[in-house]
């Protein structure tokens, strides 16, 4: 399997980013960069998660640390909805069974 990525000083310089931001996005832990020939690349499945971050910086003036505090938040949204959603499963499967019966 073929990961695309992508060359870090073009998307920076479409995208007019700066490259260091996309380094302090590397130092939190938010995205990977990989390096190859001496030359940088993000993985294009992370461009979804650098354009958020990226609107957020630029467009919305939050610091990395609030950027990295969004980022738990969000996560832990996700982990909850899918709690929820698992939730929900079992709840229809014990409803079919019988088992709660006053539902």
């Amino acid at each position: 399997m073929q990961t695309e990525l992508i060359i870090v000083s073009e998307y920076c310089h479409k995208c007019h980013i700066e490259p260091s931001f996309i380094d302090l996005l590397e130092e939190g832990g938010l995205i990977e960069v990989r390096t190859e020939g001496g030359e940088h690349y993000l993985l294009a499945s992370q461009l979804p998660d650098v354009e958020r971050y990226s609107r957020m910086y630029y467009d919305l003036s939050i610091n990395m640390e609030g950027i990295d505090a969004i980022h738990h938040l969000l996560e832990r949204m996700e982990l909850m909805r899918r709690e929820i959603s698992t939730l929900r499963n079992q709840l229809i499967v014990f409803k079919r069974e019988g088992v709660m019966e006053d539902w």
